[in-house]
């Protein structure tokens, strides 16, 4: 890796991790919300949106140095990833609980921890293999292919996490040479690019105080917690950091029930239980 190196400081990655998911999990129950009256990339957008008002204050405050990278490829790949994680994610949530949509997401940590060893030479022992190991069964447990337990678009949520593990191991990689200003700037500048395409096509104008609120909500909490874990993941390793994201099964079944009236079935929580 071509850059300063950082001395892991795990401890307080783990903390910025917990509190970016935590922040996440508010964003996707108000997005799920939000699904039964508007499409989902107009969703995204939306939360997109959050990252470019952050973007204009860092202009207004450090002027164009911020754009600067050692790495713009990297950094427009890592924009990509992060739009298309999200807009499949937010696609699922329409058709499956969001609890459910949650545990199915756990294969991010599976991803992130293969990708943290073979790409990043991260350091991982023969209990994290272990753990990758009953990890993938829990997963299958949870989706249970072929049964039609779960709703398809649950793939779809193995995709967003696909995607979501790429986009943080760039993170980990970017963390090295650019600040973390130069990434957020990044991201929200390709993303919204990309939603901009389609957008005119499916855009519903809010017609009620109500909505208007949720998606000043989700765009200004969506961008918080993308500083959060680009935050993380340039303290800590990405492997340390990765289990964190099974806090998101307490805030999905929490908000999902609280919001929604939904509850995990038995074989969701065994396949969780197993994961964790």
């Amino acid at each position: 890796m071509v850059g300063r190196s950082i001395e892991p400081r795990n401890a307080l990655g783990i903390l910025f991790m917990a509190a970016g998911f935590f922040t996440f999990s508010i964003v996707d129950t108000a997005a799920k919300f939000l699904t039964s009256d508007f499409h989902p990339i107009q969703i995204v957008w939306i939360r997109q949106f959050g990252f470019l008002l952050v973007v204009i204050f860092l202009l207004a405050r450090f002027g164009t140095a911020v754009l600067k990278t050692e790495r713009l490829g990297l950094q427009v790949v890592r924009g990509c990833l992060a739009v298309t994680s999200a807009t499949a994610f937010i696609f699922a949530l329409r058709y499956v609980a969001i609890a459910d949509a949650v545990a199915v997401s756990f294969v991010a940590p599976f991803f992130v921890t293969l990708l943290g060893a073979f790409w990043l030479g991260e350091t991982v022992g023969i209990r994290r293999w272990l753990a990758v190991c009953l990890g993938f069964v829990g997963s299958l447990i949870i989706i249970r292919p072929g049964l039609g337990a779960v709703h398809p678009a649950a793939f779809l949520v193995v995709f967003a996490a696909l995607a979501f593990a790429f986009r943080q191991i760039l993170s980990r990689i970017l963390g090295g040479v650019d600040s973390t200003q130069t990434t957020i700037a990044y991201s929200a500048l390709v993303g919204s690019g990309l939603l901009l395409i389609p957008l005119p096509f499916i855009w519903v104008t809010p017609w009620s105080g109500e909505q208007l609120m949720i998606f000043a909500m989700i765009a200004v909490l969506a961008a918080l917690a993308e500083f959060l874990i680009i935050r993380a993941l340039e303290l800590a390793e990405a492997v340390a950091v990765a289990p964190v994201h099974y806090t998101l099964m307490i805030w999905g079944t929490f908000w999902g029930y609280t919001i929604f009236g939904d509850l995990p079935d038995l074989w969701t929580w065994v396949g969780a239980a197993i994961i964790m």
